[in-house]
């Protein structure tokens, strides 16, 4: 299925039996003045933002998309024997990510740097695929964004892709285990892809909040492709913090 973006994250198998694709990411300056522009508005909009109840989406502006993000590669190397926990604040509430930092070290790692630089901060979950998987963490927030840079760490052969699962979006012409920024959470049983997305770990807390955001109404169609699956009204997130 074509989509304006030139980085396509596509599901074999399970796209033919649904009839549908979800668009992915991929990915330099670390310094970069525009990033940091970017985020500094990301984070002041967010503050402005009351805290939503699980479950409960709120009705928020789309925020706008942050185009000219060039960071570098992170040499952030996390502690070995330590457990890493991602909270994640949305506009339907709240969700944890542990990480999988002992088998996916780099990923976790990227994944890491970009929340503690507010990267994540007023972004959106911008497809919805019900029974499937939800997506976010796109900067373009059209499925197209990265954060500048790619990470490659391949996932056992063995890994499974089960309910609650959250692993990182690629291109189909990418290797197994690349990943910038996007990241989706499996809200099926088994989403039966192949071992080829980068694992960043598992929802630990917060499912009430995925199932709201994996439930949330579809906008209608429009024909424009890039625009397929896209959440009526926006789905935020607010701030990614690593505990």
């Amino acid at each position: 299925m074509p989509w304006p973006a030139p980085r396509v994250f596509t599901l074999p198998c399970v796209a033919v039996a649904l009839g549908v694709g979800l668009a992915a990411c991929g990915g330099g300056d670390e310094g970069s003045t525009t990033q940091a522009t970017a985020t500094e508005t990301a984070t002041t909009t967010t503050a402005t933002v009351p805290a939503s109840q699980p479950g409960a989406c709120q009705v928020v502006p789309q925020p706008a998309p942050k185009r000219s993000v060039q960071l570098s590669r992170p040499a952030l190397e996390l502690e070995q024997g330590r457990a890493y926990r991602a909270d994640v604040q949305t506009s339907c509430g709240n969700f944890t990510i542990t990480l999988d930092s002992e088998n996916s070290p780099k990923t976790s790692a990227s994944f890491v740097y970009l929340a503690r630089r507010g990267f994540y901060d007023n972004l959106t979950f911008h497809r919805i695929v019900p029974g499937f998987v939800i997506q976010g963490g796109d900067p373009a927030g059209n499925g197209s964004g990265d954060p500048g840079y790619s990470v490659v760490e391949a996932p056992p052969p063995g890994a499974r892709y089960t309910r609650g699962v959250v692993a990182m979006a690629k291109t189909e012409i990418e290797a197994p285990g690349t990943s910038g920024s996007q990241f989706y959470v499996v809200t099926g049983e088994d989403a039966q892809l192949p071992p080829d997305y980068a694992v960043l770990g598992r929802v630990t807390a917060g499912q009430t909040t995925v199932d709201a955001i994996g439930t949330a109404p579809i906008a209608p169609p429009t024909g424009d492709p890039g625009q397929a699956d896209r959440p009526a009204s926006p789905i935020v997130i607010r701030r990614i913090t690593i505990r």
